[in-house]
Formats: C-alpha cells, structure tokens, sequence
C-alpha cells in the first residue's frame, strides 16, 4: 500500500477490488456535470478485516495531505471505525450510534466522518418497495450480513422509516457471533422488542433454513459481500424464496451468484428482483457531495442526469 502526495484535488475510494467498480469510469463524468474541475478518484485496496495498523495508515494520510479531500468506505466501514474513531475530529451521531463511517471528508481543516448508508439506503429502498408492502402483507424480511450496510438497513426498519410500513420480523442470519451480538444490542435499543430475531450461520444451509420458513411477500436482503468482493452465495441452491417475495441484493457487480440464484426462480415464485444499482448511485453521489462540500439532490433533474449518465457507462 503506497500512498503519494496528491497534485490535485483527490478522493479516495476505499474499499476491496476498487479497479472493478463502475465508480472509475463514471466519476470523469459526474465531475464534469457538478463542475467540480481538475480532481481524481484513485481506489485504495484492503483485505477484508485488515490489520488496524493499515485503516489508521490510509486515514491519517488523508488527514495530513491538502490536496486529498476524503473517501468513500465499502466493506470496510464498521473496521475502520473501530481502528479510526479518534483521529475524526468531528463524527456524526449515526455514525458512533452505528460504529460505521461510510464518508471520510474535511471541513474548515478538521477531519470528518458520516455514516451515509441508513439515509442511502432508505432512499434506495423506497425507489422499488410498493407502498405499504408490509402494512398490507405483514411479511418478515431476512438480511443475510451483519456488516455495516445490514445495520444501516436494520436501523431504517425500527427508526428512520416514518410510517408503519415495516416488516413484522427481521432476522438477520451472519456468520460471526460479535458482530451478529453487536446489532441486535443496538437493535434493541432502537426499539425492537426481540422484532430482530438473530442467527449465527457459519455455512449457508442454516440460511436457506431461515429463508425458506418466512411467510409470503417477504423481502430477503443480500448484505454481505458474497458475489462481489468474495465468490459464493450466502444461500446454496436449494433455497426457495418466498411467493410473491422480494429480493434486494446490495452488490451490483462481480458473479452475483444470489442476484442469479433469485432470478432463476422470479417467474415460479413471482419475484420482485432488484440489485445494488440505484444504491450505488445515491450511495456514490451523497459521499461526493460530503467530499468536494456542495449540495447533490437525491432526486430531480440533477440527480436524474447523474444516474443517467452512471447508466450509460454500466
């Protein structure tokens, strides 16, 4: 990991297999539409749960050098923040309630941290979920991950989202113990009372066990890295989604196994399929505006333009 003095305005895009994402060859573009000017994204790789020397390495050179405004965090937010939260001088409040830092940015010479993924993701979600879809149904969701994007999500259902129109149950199926320990702790205090109903899943047939008993109508929520930042599927093949149900995976790029294994069976169950698109786009554009400190709308004829064009370069 060698990190250079940056000539121009630079952000960076932490994460795992940078190269590959379409964020590379669509933010010429969006910088040209929100005039930003002369400025680079440049991707920095680390392994999934990386040392904490090698989080606080990247995030104090962003913190010392002018020219490198901040970053974007995938896959990495919950482990950064735990090896970072006392170099940020200023954090938001969901992001020390969440223990997650998706956006790294400055702002009048301090360092900056937010948690942007329960905001993003709220958005995301209701671009696809039908109006009162678990009011009318009461119908569970179950989110395969406990990482940082899972959390955001956990805490959209049980505090951002306004209405009623929330999932019976949540069960949330992981493969480690603390972090699995971590959000129903939080999810509790968020005021579950037990609606979160958790599963330690070393190897995906206790998934497929869990998906294939949720009622009909359910949501089943990819959000772990399988598929893109790691082969495989949180579920094996044998899982049969529910009728009527709908399937959200997180990742838009890589094998997408899950995304294939959902579509194999959208016409015998009748699914509503969608993938990490619209999430990456509003995802993307929020972090930017945190970055280079300007005002990106999530909807309207700009961020129409933005996610135009990020579909054109696909």
């Amino acid at each position: 990991m060698e990190m250079s003095k940056a000539e121009v305005p630079t952000m960076y895009f932490i994460g795992v297999t940078t190269g590959s994402s379409s964020s590379v060859r669509i933010f010429p573009k969006w910088a040209e539409i929100l005039g930003l000017g002369q400025c680079r994204l440049v991707g920095i790789d680390l392994k999934i749960h990386d040392r904490p020397e090698n989080y606080r390495e990247v995030v104090e050179f962003i913190k010392s050098d002018p020219l490198s405004l901040g970053a974007l965090v995938t896959t990495h937010k919950m482990d950064l923040f735990a090896a970072c939260e006392d170099i940020f001088e200023i954090l938001d409040p969901l992001a020390k309630e969440l223990g997650e830092v998706s956006s790294i940015y400055k702002r009048e010479g301090k360092l900056c941290a937010r948690a942007t993924d329960p905001s993003c993701g709220g958005m995301a979600l209701q671009k696809f979920l039908p109006n009162g879809h678990f009011r009318k149904s009461e119908a569970e969701a179950l989110v395969l991950g406990a990482g940082g994007s899972a959390l955001a999500l956990v805490w959209h259902f049980l505090k951002g989202n306004q209405t009623d129109n929330v999932p019976s149950k949540i069960h949330v199926v992981n493969r480690s113990q603390a972090r699995l320990d971590n959000l129903v702790m939080l999810a509790e205090e968020w005021g579950s009372r037990s609606q979160v109903i958790p599963y330690l899943a070393p190897e995906p047939l206790m998934a497929d066990q869990v998906i294939n008993e949720l009622r009909p109508e359910s949501m089943v929520v990819n959000a772990t890295g399988l598929g893109k930042d790691g082969p495989g599927s949180p579920i094996t093949g044998a899982a049969m989604f529910p009728l009527n149900g709908i399937v959200w995976e997180f990742n838009y790029r890589g094998e997408l196994k899950f995304l294939q294994q959902a579509k194999r069976q959208r016409e015998d169950k009748c699914l509503l399929i969608e993938d990490g698109w619209d999430y990456f786009v509003i995802g993307w554009s929020q972090v930017i505006g945190d970055v280079f400190d300007l005002e990106v709308p999530d909807a309207g004829p700009l961020f129409d333009e933005l996610s135009g064009q990020a579909g054109k370069l696909r």
